[in-house]
């Protein structure tokens, strides 16, 4: 287990490398077979996680650039976890629902390679190296969306491309600044992430530098008004590159905001709660109405995305364990719930080729089983008690409750407005007469789209009613970091803000 951690990087690799040798007739058994080694390589590292130890675990160091600080630099804790897990879960869950068959060998090899980008960044604790895999991510989902995607593919790739390269250019600058501060206090170059924890930056200085990381992670999310790219870039990918920026890609971003800009700019992070709860109402209410305006059912999946996203920017901005771990949890929760709706998405267009509601109708009736499965996510998608998407709304509300009740009840419509516009889009598909004679005679879910869809359906309803194996390793590394931030904070302001309850001080 000492290199389990770099084995997980680089298995996907090696093996993308050697796709190139198999040949078409073998490459998808292929491509399933190597994520579900990795998958269950996660589930091992999951198996010998300490839950009870909040941090970082399974430490791999080695100097890379030792003059300048850079180092090969990995560890784990309860908050990147189970989202190393969820990464590998999902990319195995959209090998297994391929059905494309253009260049099908380029595709996973692809998704291999893009595999490696998102485990390299949630396990990554030198910030160069975080960021070098940061950066990598972009090439593989820009290929995907530009080879594979729909008719204006290239205008979407480029656009996401554009967008999220941008504001890593300008974390980048906040990165280089912040190591040349470590450099002028302790006379040595760093970027190892753990070292820049124990800086204390004046407030001016941490405003700044705040907003040069937002910006990185705040496209990345996609925070309003910065969200533009992601309707075109879900509309026009192909299905597995949306299960994959849906449930991965974009928690890049909200996972930036806990392991960077809370520990590093307690302060100023305290300072930007209401202008950062504002953006994140107004992702959550006026995206959820622009989902509910759409005709086309992946649009109203891809706007609902940036609506919950603002429902994890509230939990996370909450200051305190109860939102920040809600935050995480809901992470999850999105990219499980969020990829299989564009799993479902993907089914009927493979069937119909239109994502248009008109189009459908009556389809209860004709696929049931389709029709269970898109029900109980859709559910889940908006909160439903004893789903996995309760379990996060709830704690992060409830987390930021204690900064604003108004603000909070203007948050929590997210689950009101969540309802409106997916049971309006469930009515319109699958209730009433079969109008459509083409409708009449689609085949349901056959056993390789049930094989990748059951096993979120078991996470859904597990997680729903049994939290706590995920939660208490969350919440044990959050009150640690919690207790940290309210250590290292500066302002009484900040100090009154950030909550650390008894546990969160012996957790540290």
């Amino acid at each position: 287990m000492e290199n389990i951690l770099s084995v997980l990087i680089f298995f996907p690799l090696l093996a993308a490398v050697l796709g190139l040798l198999v040949d078409e007739k073998s490459i998808r058994t292929y491509g399933i077979s190597v994520a579900a080694v990795e998958f269950l390589l996660s589930l091992w590292l999951w198996m010998a996680f300490d839950p009870n130890n909040s941090g970082f675990q399974f430490i791999e160091y080695v100097p890379l650039v030792s003059d300048f600080g850079i180092n090969y630099y990995l560890g784990v804790d309860g908050i990147s976890l189970f989202i190393v897990i969820m990464a590998t879960l999902m990319t195995l869950i959209g090998i297994v629902a391929l059905s494309i068959e253009k260049d099908l060998k380029n595709m996973i090899i692809t998704l291999l390679f893009l595999e490696v980008a998102m485990v390299g960044v949630f396990v990554s604790l030198d910030v160069i190296v975080f960021y070098l895999f940061w950066e990598f991510s972009l090439v593989p989902m820009l290929y995907i969306i530009g080879a594979w995607g729909g008719e204006k593919r290239v205008y979407a790739a480029i656009k996401f491309f554009l967008y999220t390269f941008a504001g890593s250019l300008i974390m980048l600058v906040g990165i280089l600044y912040i190591a040349y501060i470590y450099h002028s206090v302790s006379g040595v170059w760093s970027f190892s992430l753990t070292d820049w924890y124990a800086l204390v930056l004046p407030l001016d200085v941490q405003k700044w530098l705040f907003w040069a990381f937002f910006l990185g992670f705040a496209i990345k999310v996609p925070m309003f008004p910065f969200h533009t790219w992601l309707p075109y870039a879900h509309g026009q990918a192909p299905t597995v590159g949306s299960v994959i920026l849906a449930a991965v890609l974009l928690k890049m971003g909200s996972y930036g905001f806990v392991r960077f800009s809370l520990p590093l700019f307690p302060d100023a992070s305290v300072a930007y709660i209401m202008p950062i709860a504002v953006i994140a109402i107004i992702m959550i209410i006026y995206t959820a109405m622009v989902a509910y305006a759409q005709k086309d059912m992946k649009q109203v999946i891809a706007y609902s995305s940036i609506s919950h996203m603002g429902v994890i920017i509230i939990g996370t901005f909450a200051m305190n364990a109860e939102g920040i771990t809600g935050s995480i949890f809901q992470m999850l929760s999105h990219g499980i719930v969020s990829g299989a709706l564009f799993l479902l998405v993907g089914v009927i267009y493979d069937r119909r080729h239109t994502k248009l509601m008109s189009e459908f109708g009556g389809l209860a009736s004709v696929m049931p089983k389709y029709a269970v499965i898109y029900g109980i996510m859709l559910m889940a998608s908006v909160g439903l008690p004893l789903t996995i998407g309760f379990i996060g709304e709830y704690l992060s509300l409830a987390g930021f409750f204690a900064i604003s009740p108004v603000m909070t009840l203007l948050a929590g419509t997210s689950i009101i407005l969540g309802a409106v516009y997916m049971l309006s889009l469930y009515k319109k598909s699958f209730f009433g007469p079969v109008t459509n004679e083409e409708n009449k005679k689609l085949k349901d879910l056959d056993s390789k789209e049930l094989t990748a869809l059951i096993p979120l359906v078991a996470l859904v309803v597990w997680l729903g009613v049994y939290p706590k194996p995920v939660l208490v390793p969350i919440d044990n590394s959050v009150k640690a970091l919690v207790s940290f931030m309210h250590e290292k904070a500066q302002t009484p302001a900040a100090k009154s803000i950030i909550r650390v309850s008894k546990s969160g001080k012996e957790a540290k």
